[in-house]
């Protein structure tokens, strides 16, 4: 004897059940108790089962344009250097860090909007040198963004200055 079950259609994705839109036959517990009231589901046999299918393909043509937006932005990010300017010491190694936070700050200058949360830096970087970066902009869409760290150029002597002073007065 085979167990029934309800019939739903997803309103959202659910981790080990499936996806937005599907429809899948879960125990009638598990869906009066969880995915019903937390409006995960609905039932297919319910009125509101194709209002909620209208409303889902209004919802994944939006996904579509907003990833084929990323995919763009993606495009355009792969050829991307950016060039931080750091105060560096002996060997290469600079003073502080380079983060994810500054990665962004100079993205967006170049008119890229970029979440500092969007840039995936595993560490820091603390030393000079030009670094592949990757840079999230969706589900599953990526750009690598080059990053060029280089050391500040060395201040004027600040002699200079005073003696200009000096002479005029």
């Amino acid at each position: 004897m085979e167990k029934e079950g309800m019939k739903l259609i997803l309103c959202e994705d659910v981790d080990k059940l499936g996806h937005m839109g599907d429809t899948v036959t879960v125990a009638d517990g598990y869906a009066r108790n969880f995915l019903v009231p937390r409006k995960l589901a609905v039932p297919v046999s319910s009125a509101s089962a194709k209002q909620v299918q209208h409303e889902l393909g209004i919802i994944r043509r939006r996904e579509e344009k907003l990833r084929a937006e990323q995919s763009a932005q993606a495009r355009k990010l792969e050829g991307v250097t950016v060039e931080i300017k750091v105060r560096a010491g002996e060997g290469d190694k600079i003073f502080g860090s380079v983060t994810g936070a500054q990665i962004a700050e100079q993205l967006v200058a170049l008119g890229h909007e970029i979440d500092k949360k969007a840039v995936l830096l595993k560490e820091h970087i603390k030393e000079l040198g030009i670094f592949t970066v990757p840079v999230r902009l969706g589900k599953g869409i990526e750009a690598n963004v080059r990053v060029w760290v280089s050391p500040l150029e060395p201040e004027k002597a600040p002699e200079e200055a005073p003696a200009e002073a000096g002479e005029e007065g």
